[in-house]
């Protein structure tokens, strides 16, 4: 077991395909590691303590930024395929042999892109509050979430992740408070950065233009476990059933009262359920 926790980890560096990645790295070593892969305009400090060290009690855990992303150099690419042979680089670049893979939101499109390049280097896959390529985005409230305006400005996070509901705005409220890193912060994203996460949403939702847009799902043979909120409307709930339906190997939890950050809504219960899955 390191002594570093989610608060305490040092942001380290390392270097693959001329990109300089930014990572931390904490938890129980000796066994596979688990990647975490983030969502739009998410950086290393976007993160929920409360999950990080809670499966990190039982595993290493990597977080890290991929190219272009805060701290780590080179621009971000405007598609979910080319991220995700980033980060099968920053990977490799580690000297690992095998991850389990944990992808929220764009980060679980970037997933199954691992998932379906890297093969073997994959074992097992969580994928929260995501969709497949060709996802149905028709009731999605994120364009309007966006541009809205907050004070404070982190008030963002309790509109994107949790229901409006009393209960879900308190459990916002409290993950705000665990997830505010006292030192070694990572700079927010930059307009490079969110414009081409933006234009990889979109070449991703046209796949459903595509005759057999879903086939690729079936080369996701990892075992996959799909979390989602009941409501949400960043990417909405029903693409997680197409996700559970058209992949090989998976199941489905879908939280009760809860938006796109369900697992930030109910931590321990994520944790618990998602280390009986990897696990296994």
């Amino acid at each position: 077991m390191t002594e570093h926790t989610h608060q305490t980890a040092p942001t380290q560096y390392v270097e693959a395909n001329g990109i300089r990645f930014a990572y931390r790295r904490f938890g129980r070593t000796g066994g596979v590691p688990l990647v975490f892969n983030q969502h739009f305009q998410g950086t290393l400090d976007h993160w929920d303590p409360a999950v990080t060290d809670g499966l990190a009690k039982d595993r290493e855990v990597i977080l890290f930024d991929n190219a272009g992303v805060s701290s780590s150099s080179g621009e971000v690419p405007s598609s979910f395929q080319e991220m995700g042979a980033n980060a099968i680089a920053f990977i490799k670049a580690l000297g690992l042999v095998q991850v389990d893979v944990l992808g929220f939101s764009i980060g679980g499109m970037v997933a199954q892109e691992i998932a379906l390049q890297g093969q073997e280097l994959v074992r097992k896959l969580i994928l929260v509050g995501t969709g497949p390529r060709g996802a149905d985005m028709s009731a999605s409230q994120s364009a309007e979430i966006f541009a809205g305006s907050y004070d404070p400005a982190e008030h963002l996070w309790l509109k994107v992740h949790f229901s409006p509901s009393d209960a879900s705005q308190a459990a916002g409220l409290a993950f705000l408070e665990r997830k505010l890193r006292r030192q070694d912060r990572d700079p927010l994203v930059g307009e490079q950065a969110a414009a081409a996460q933006l234009a990889a949403i979109g070449k991703y939702i046209a796949y459903r233009e595509v005759e057999g847009y879903l086939d690729y799902l079936r080369g996701i043979r990892q075992p996959t476990l799909v979390v989602q909120g009941s409501n949400d409307v960043i990417i909405p709930t029903y693409n997680s059933y197409v996700l559970q339906q058209n992949l090989p190997n998976a199941q489905l939890i879908i939280y009760p009262d809860a938006n796109h950050g369900s697992f930030y809504q109910y931590p321990e219960l994520f944790v618990a359920e998602a280390t009986l899955f990897l696990g296994r």
